[in-house]
């Protein structure tokens, strides 16, 4: 009978260790798309819904309520993709409203640039010119601007977690934020 070397076994624990980070960091990772994605629907959704009751006013009816599911799947992979170039270096040392206003304008202005051009590639994938293939947003320049400060606007409350998490914590402020607490006073 033949008995496994402390060399194989060695090899073994490493390559199941090896898997096992894999594992972890793939299921860190799904978990972090998920929360965008579930953020960013939510913000698309309710964006869709006023869109639709403007419209309603106008006689006009909209339903495009599944772009919302899309368009929130697909910036929540570029906004993953742009978390990991890491910018916190900067931010050191500052009060927590600057990083929070900067992100939440920077992945605006990334949100509302890759939503463009998707539009753009989708049109021109079903053969318009690339004149006819730019996305329509009402008002040109003044309506992308306002879109993006939207969208800005509509981020503050993620990049509020994120940092709030990342000073106090993720389970002490999920620990604040989704348990009942009774606070006395002079707390």
């Amino acid at each position: 009978m033949r008995t496994p070397t402390d060399s194989t076994v060695g090899r073994s624990a490493a390559s199941a260790a090896t898997w096992r980070h894999l594992g972890r960091r793939l299921y860190g990772e799904a978990k972090r798309i998920a929360a965008i994605f579930a953020y960013l629907w939510v913000v698309f959704g309710v964006l869709v819904l006023h869109e639709s009751v403007v419209l309603s006013r106008h006689g006009l009816s909209s339903h495009f309520y599944g772009l919302a599911f899309v368009n929130a799947w697909i910036l929540a992979k570029v906004m993953l993709v742009a978390e990991g170039l890491d910018a916190r270096p900067h931010f050191q040392g500052r009060p927590l409203a600057l990083p929070i206003a900067l992100r939440s304008a920077g992945f605006a202005v990334l949100l509302v640039c890759a939503y463009a051009l998707e539009e753009t590639l989708i049109n021109l994938w079903k053969g318009h010119r690339l004149v006819e293939a730019l996305p329509a947003v009402g008002g040109g320049v003044r309506g992308l601007s306002v879109m993006t400060v939207i969208m800005a606007i509509a981020l503050v409350p993620y990049f509020a977690w994120r940092e709030l998490g990342r000073v106090l914590g993720r389970e002490k402020l999920k620990a604040l934020m989704l348990s009942s607490h009774k606070v006395s006073p002079g707390t």
